[in-house]
């Protein structure tokens, strides 16, 4: 393999890790193991420390096709809890306010699901990386100050139930870049009367990569370990 002419990797993040953790750990291992000071290692969208799934990581040359990359339709497998809301819409934050669910049946999520497909408008979470001045929302909202992010036009390829109870479903969302699905779990909770937040995500497709795709992060740490790599003739590396 050839980091410096550029690999493309594909990684199935863990649970809990940022998506700079991932980064940081191949670039580590490539460093230590290459004997390189600087090498360009970047990721083609974001994945909440609170996800789990593909995350596709380029490597030297290879990270000028970023944009490309991370253009690709994107599947996630959302759990969404009814019933309660959070200020972040996931798990990173507290319940701040809690709704009745009996109301709540198959059929009126269904039919409530079903507006939510094709082109519509989003406004990012408080808790998102979009920046207002210069500075990230996230870090504002952390501080207790008041964000207000326009909504964005994105586009809702499919979306399917795959589970239901009155108080929790799990959806299968195929969306374009750019789609915050915490922001979509509050939506349809607002749409169902019932308030909602995200309990779990999982990334399964990014473009034609399937997590099925992936390798785990202690497998990419062992196949930069041991793998055979090649060096463009003009660097002076020992091999």
């Amino acid at each position: 393999m050839n980091f410096i002419e550029g690999e493309i990797l594909y990684i199935d993040k863990p649970l809990g890790w940022t998506s700079f953790d991932v980064v940081k750990r191949v670039r580590g291992v490539l460093a230590r193991r290459m004997k390189l000071k600087k090498l360009k290692v970047g990721h083609a969208g974001t994945l909440d420390p609170l996800a789990t799934g593909v995350m596709i990581v380029c490597t030297g040359r290879a990270t000028k096709r970023i944009d490309e990359l991370q253009n690709g339709v994107k599947e996630y497998i959302a759990t969404i809890a009814l019933g309660a809301t959070t200020p972040s819409f996931d798990l990173e934050t507290e319940i701040d306010a809690t709704y009745p669910t009996d109301h709540i049946t198959r059929e009126l999520v269904e039919d409530t699901l079903r507006n939510f497909t094709g082109r519509i408008e989003q406004i990012p979470p408080a808790y998102s990386a979009c920046k207002i001045e210069g500075v990230r929302a996230y870090e504002l909202a952390r501080q207790g100050e008041e964000v207000n992010l326009k909504p964005k036009i994105l586009v809702i390829d499919e979306i399917e139930m795959l589970e239901f109870a009155p108080t929790q479903i799990v959806v299968r969302v195929v969306c374009s870049k750019g789609t915050y699905i915490r922001a979509l779990a509050r939506d349809i909770g607002t749409a169902l009367g019932s308030g909602g937040h995200l309990t779990s995500l999982r990334r399964t497709r990014v473009g034609d990569v399937s997590v099925d795709n992936c390798l785990t992060v202690e497998q990419i740490t062992e196949l930069i370990r041991t793998v055979e790599i090649e060096y463009p003739q003009d660097t002076c590396q020992n091999k």
